[in-house]
């Protein structure tokens, strides 16, 4: 009898073989079973994460509009400028390579080790970096370093027009000025790169999904000439005087073009970074000021549009005080004999403006004050405009008729004051002052901006009257002598205002703001001007510290415009054809 069941065995082995082929198919089953369950239900999911492990869409600012004076001349441009990024998951050593490339990107390598290890596909390492550091760390030739070309907004004129222009933030959307009011405009719409890992699992830029398309260009109402112009007499006479700061603006008194707005200090838009936020503000459309005698262009034009006097009536006694509404006003300089409308206005004598305010009333003067345009914004293209501070005469005291007639008790910006004394200027109207002459699309059609007319203030004849006076203000017995332009007929009015004494709440005896605003030639305005200068030291009349400004700058510009004795049309005819 044998040991060994031949039989048996090959029954054993066949059981064995069929198990083994069972096991196989439903491990193929399994297999193609959880395949079709991820293709069908999770295929599009996987498919994109695993794309997602090999591609990065990284989006890109479009190229911002170009920024240019009224002559075409370049004040806001764009320089090509490398950016750098990581690939941190590719980084072997973060802390390796942060050591490596933190001298040129100017930061810690702690912190930058820090950014760069994590899983992320994709960190901005440093934004619009100096080609020279960018070719330092490219001869490093670094796994998971990158590079992207970007666009960095440049002003080449740094800080001459600084507080028009504004400046943009590291992603280019504007923050303040220009850049900012027209943001919409100069921004350029985004477009998207796609960034691939080669075979060494190098990130590279491989396609541009979407071109980014240029934004619009602006062609700006300011004369870079007569803006340095303007910018460099203020800046002489703050100095000399020790003032605070000041401002100062020239304007197009029939198309509310502005040629001009300095405001100093001045800063650079390049570094905004080293300034404080209080010195980017544009002071010539945020800062309120009591405007002093300037204001008395309103009580004058009022009572003259009334017909309540005529320029030669003997208004004033010349006494150099009087009492109204239980408060004593004085004049500076009381001449002590009889004085016509025309005279109280050219002396800005005090007591003879409120004494005709009296004959205008509450009412009509604080409506008067409002057709000018004080106490809402004059609609200037520019961010962060103040409405100004003029109350209804409602909550008047007694003494309010008399006070704000004199230009106290009210508070008003410098585009406020030469926008209304562009009305004399005009004919009459009040008229919407803009910085932005042309917008200049993508595509390369032009958009101008139109000069908008406001409201009729005053009649054209009594502009003419008001002219007249004006030109006594600026004459050899006006407080405005000094702002005579020679070999022209200049018409304009001082101010000295006393400021508020924080401390007391009283008006200061050594705080004021001198100011002068007038146009010339005054028989044919070709330009209005404004000087403010806050806080001067010593003498602080706006005769002696504003008005040399207002004949200095008056007579730079019309020489650069060429402006001889040429007439102008009255803006009557823009208002038939607005």
């Amino acid at each position: 009898m044998s040991f060994f069941d031949k039989e048996k065995f090959h029954r054993s082995k066949w059981r064995r073989f069929n198990i083994l082929v069972i096991l196989m198919i439903a491990g193929f089953v399994a297999v193609i079973a959880r395949l079709a369950h991820l293709q069908l239900f999770n295929g599009e999911a996987l498919a994109m994460k695993a794309e997602r492990q090999h591609q990065q869409v990284v989006n890109i600012e479009g190229e911002r509009g170009a920024i240019f004076d009224r002559a075409m001349r370049e004040l806001a441009v764009n320089l090509d400028m490398p950016s750098i990024y990581g690939d941190p998951s590719s980084i072997e050593n973060p802390g390796d390579v942060a050591r490596k490339i933190s001298g040129d990107v100017d930061i810690s390598s702690k912190t930058l080790a820090r950014r760069l290890d994590n899983d992320r596909q994709f960190v901005w390492i440093r934004r619009r970096m100096t080609p020279e550091a960018a070719k330092n760390i490219e001869a490093m030739n670094l796994k998971g370093i990158g590079f992207i070309p970007e666009t960095k907004r440049f002003y080449p004129k740094k800080e001459q027009i600084g507080h028009i222009l504004g400046f943009t933030d590291i992603d280019d959307h504007g923050i303040e000025g220009i850049e900012r009011y027209y943001e919409k405009s100069l921004h350029g719409k985004k477009g998207t790169i796609l960034l691939e890992r080669d075979a060494r699992r190098r990130t590279v830029l491989t396609n541009t999904l979407l071109d980014p398309l240029k934004g619009d260009s602006l062609r700006l109402t300011i004369d870079e000439v007569i803006q340095h112009i303007m910018e460099k007499e203020l800046a002489a006479a703050i100095d000399e005087h020790h003032a605070a700061d000041g401002v100062g603006i020239v304007m197009d008194p029939y198309t509310g073009e502005i040629l001009a707005m300095a405001v100093y200090p001045r800063f650079n838009p390049n570094t905004p970074g080293h300034y404080n936020s209080e010195q980017w503000r544009n002071r010539a459309i945020t800062d309120l000021y009591e405007p002093g005698s300037t204001f008395k262009l309103v009580t004058a034009s009022g009572v003259l549009e009334e017909g309540l006097v005529s320029p030669n009536e003997i208004v004033h006694d010349g006494s150099g005080s009087m009492i109204y509404g239980g408060a004593v006003i004085h004049d500076p300089h009381p001449t002590n004999l009889p004085m016509t409308f025309k005279e109280v206005v050219a002396h800005s004598s005090n007591v003879g403006t409120a004494k005709i305010s009296i004959l205008l009333g509450k009412e009509r003067l604080y409506q008067y004050a409002r057709r000018f345009g004080f106490g809402e914004k004059t609609g200037i293209d520019l961010p962060g405009e103040v409405a100004g501070i003029i109350r209804n005469p409602s909550t008047w005291s007694g003494r309010s008729l008399m006070t704000i007639s004199i230009g106290q008790e009210i508070g008003v910006t410098p585009i406020q004051l030469i926008t209304a004394m562009s009305a004399i200027a005009n004919g009459g109207w009040l008229i919407r002052p803009h910085i932005v002459s042309e917008v200049i699309e993508g595509h390369g059609d032009v958009r101008s901006i139109k000069p908008e007319l406001v409201q009729r203030v005053i009649s054209n004849n009594t502009s003419r009257k008001m002219t007249e006076i004006l030109k006594e203000a600026v004459g050899p017995a006006g407080t405005g002598k000094l702002a005579a332009v020679d070999g022209f007929s200049t018409a304009g009015k001082t101010g000295t205002a006393q400021k508020i004494d924080p401390d007391t709440g009283r008006y200061s005896r050594n705080r004021f703001v001198s100011s002068f605003v007038g146009f010339v030639p005054a028989d044919s305005p070709e330009i209005a001007i404004l000087v403010v200068v806050n806080e001067p030291k010593g003498i602080a009349w706006g005769g002696s510290v504003a008005a040399p400004v207002f004949k200095s700058v008056a007579e730079q510009t019309l020489q650069y415009l060429h402006i001889e004795s040429a007439g102008r049309e009255q803006i009557t005819v823009m208002a038939q054809n607005p």
